[in-house]
């Protein structure tokens, strides 16, 4: 807020925010743009429900996610946000000559990832880490280039003044993101 206070801001509780079950209706309404099934009845409504989702989603700028790591991957409620709002003609385009066109422009992201236990570099008895390249993906995907990553890892593995420490510097990264 220094850096701009004028923004607007608003925090989505994903576990406590209102989002439809991502159905065969929402499933069928995305394939109707790919020239399979009608946009009627369930589907249209289905349909009118992600656009007003991808509305409020895309009238923001700036983006900040905080990602814990469930079981090596994303929460499944952000799993169903991602699944929402990934629809053709609103998050993404698509030409047979060159793939997938991410369709959000001018967009900053900052995401914050933890794990209580893994970290990058680690055995893989600590196993893998799929919600950093899920969601990196899923931002590249969607168009948005302008992305810091934060890692706040293994906090529950090490002794109280260097879990603090990682803290310390995750924030002085979460600091220099927002001043940019």
């Amino acid at each position: 807020m220094a850096t701009n206070p004028g923004a607007h801001i608003e925090e989505m509780d994903i576990f406590g925010a209102s989002l439809p079950e991502y159905s065969a209706e929402g499933a069928t309404a995305k394939m109707s743009h790919f020239g399979e099934g009608e946009m009627a009845g369930a589907v249209k409504d289905a349909w009118e429900k992600i656009q007003q989702l991808f509305a409020h989603f895309n009238s923001f700028d700036d983006y900040l996610y905080s990602i814990p790591m469930w079981n090596f991957g994303v929460p499944y409620k952000l799993k169903l946000y991602i699944d929402i709002l990934s629809q053709p003609g609103l998050l993404f385009g698509f030409d047979p000559a060159v793939g997938y066109l991410g369709m959000l422009r001018n967009k900053r992201a900052t995401a914050i990832y933890s794990s209580a236990i893994y970290y990058d570099g680690a055995a893989p008895a600590f196993g893998t880490d799929h919600a950093k390249t899920h969601f990196a993906d899923w931002l590249r995907f969607s168009g948005i280039s302008d992305v810091q990553h934060i890692f706040y890892q293994k906090y529950k593995m090490v002794p109280a003044e260097e879990a603090e420490a990682t803290l310390n510097l995750c924030k002085q990264a979460a600091r220099r993101a927002a001043a940019r």
